[in-house]
């Protein structure tokens, strides 16, 4: 029996987030809970009911919304549910941003978080929420992870990429004092050579995790790695994989390395968690409690299940900056209708996400690393650039795109600290920056963020 497992779980987070912060989230997990086994006319009596409150809140105190509402004729009772939010025009990547000051509500809950998207598009993006909304995002976070099994206070292996950003050594030290209390463990997954990967095997056997958190196609990289070498010496570890596609050939090696505990999860930064998958593997299950997702075909009318159709996400509990019917340049297929899973969650479910996954870049020696790691070392800097390209030529240099946000030229500071990210992980890699007014889309309508010249 974990002991200490228990007691992060039954005494020492209550009493830090409940008592001492004060912070609500375990009332919204046991609200979630709750619902987890409602029927789906339960679920939607919800979600509508928490769609009229962002929309009343955003009609009365955000600016944006406000004409957009008068423009189309609405009020917020006049919007009972998706057909007639569609009403409102889709909040564009572009849109979000030139409307980002006048969608701030001018009254309570105002935001208080601020946080860039890592720009899987190529386009970062400056988001702003309330503490209510932060509240929601963990405790949707928190039930759909424990779908695999983890809880809090269980270790925890986290395979990610690292966003740099200057913090004050109070933060840092916050950050590492609260990792070390829930036993999670962080390692950096943009390095992608086999000594690297040796290092995160021998933690994951110092560690012993309840579960792994991973980018998917990192993780793939790694359990190649494992399998390859023979490294297994554990039994079933659930992964969880996020930010990009989990391919068929990626779960397949995935759970040859750490069993068929294999979760893929669907999220970004503007909303965090959106979908995910139960143990049933059968479809990622969309948190409706928190967000409600559209579909939407070429045409601007709901795809059909099965269609792919663009991701356009309306956040339930931002009231601080409201996005409401965000298209977030995901593309995405969904379940039949009535579809329930063997789970008996009634929540509808996604078929799939298309799109995600990012090229992989050599370094000087040949090594491979993450392409993700200029979503990275760009997300900081969402208010100096509006789009980003990294092409790797085929005598190794690479050329990274950088179109200024407002124009003129991109600030020397915001350059140094993309070559400084590229000296770390790309060592000896020339690296040329690249000032252009424009990096044009694919044949899908996607920005590729790293090319790899063959």
């Amino acid at each position: 029996m974990d002991l200490y497992g228990s007691l992060v779980r039954r005494v020492l987070y209550p009493a830090w987030e409940s008592g001492v912060r004060r912070r609500p989230t375990l009332a919204r997990l046991r609200r979630l809970r709750a619902l987890e086994r409602a029927s789906l006319g339960e679920l939607e009596t919800f979600q509508r009911h928490e769609l009229a409150a962002l929309l009343r809140h955003a009609h009365r105190n955000v600016p944006y919304y406000r004409r957009l509402f008068d423009q189309a004729g609405l009020r917020p009772d006049d919007i009972r549910g998706r057909d007639e939010l569609a009403r409102l025009p889709v909040l564009t990547r572009q849109a979000a941003r030139d409307s980002a000051a006048e969608r701030i509500s001018t009254a309570p809950p105002l935001p208080e978080i601020k946080k860039t998207t890592g720009g899987t598009t190529g386009e970062p993006l400056v988001i702003r929420y309330d503490a209510g909304s932060e509240y929601w995002r963990q405790a949707v976070r928190l039930r759909g992870f424990g779908w695999t099994g983890w809880r809090i206070g269980d270790p925890s292996l986290h395979y990610w990429g690292e966003y740099t950003k200057e913090r004050s050594l109070g933060a840092v030290a916050k950050e590492r004092l609260d990792r070390a209390l829930k036993r999670e463990h962080y390692i950096d997954c943009t390095p992608r050579g086999d000594e690297h990967k040796d290092q995160v095997v021998a933690a994951i056997r110092r560690i012993r995790p309840s579960a792994i958190f991973c980018y998917a196609q990192a993780g793939a990289e790694l359990a190649r790695h494992i399998v390859r070498t023979g490294a297994k010496s554990w039994g079933t570890i659930p992964v969880v994989c996020g930010a990009e596609r989990v391919f068929p050939a990626d779960r397949a090696v995935l759970e040859q390395a750490f069993g068929p505990a294999v979760f893929e999860t669907y999220g970004c930064r503007e909303v965090m968690l959106i979908a995910g998958e139960c143990a049933e593997h059968d479809g990622l299950h969309i948190m409706m409690e928190n967000v409600l997702v559209e579909l939407i075909g070429p045409d601007g009318t709901p795809a059909r299940p099965g269609e792919v159709g663009e991701v356009v996400l309306t956040d339930l509990h931002n009231f601080g900056q409201p996005f409401i019917r965000y298209a977030n340049g995901d593309l995405a297929v969904a379940m039949p209708d009535g579809a329930t899973c063997r789970c008996g969650r009634a929540h509808p479910r996604l078929a799939s996400v298309e799109g995600r996954a990012t090229e992989t870049l050599r370094d000087l020696e040949g090594k491979p690393v993450g392409g993700m790691v200029f979503n990275l070392a760009f997300s900081p800097l969402a208010e100096a650039v509006r789009q980003f390209q990294a092409v790797q030529h085929r005598d190794g240099s690479i050329t990274v795109k950088v179109v200024p946000a407002g124009g003129g030229e991109v600030p020397r500071s915001a350059i140094e600290h993309v070559a400084q990210s590229c000296a770390r992980y790309l060592p000896g890699v020339p690296v040329l920056f690249e000032t252009v007014a424009d990096i044009p889309a694919t044949r899908t309508g996607k920005r590729r963020v790293v090319v790899v010249e063959t």
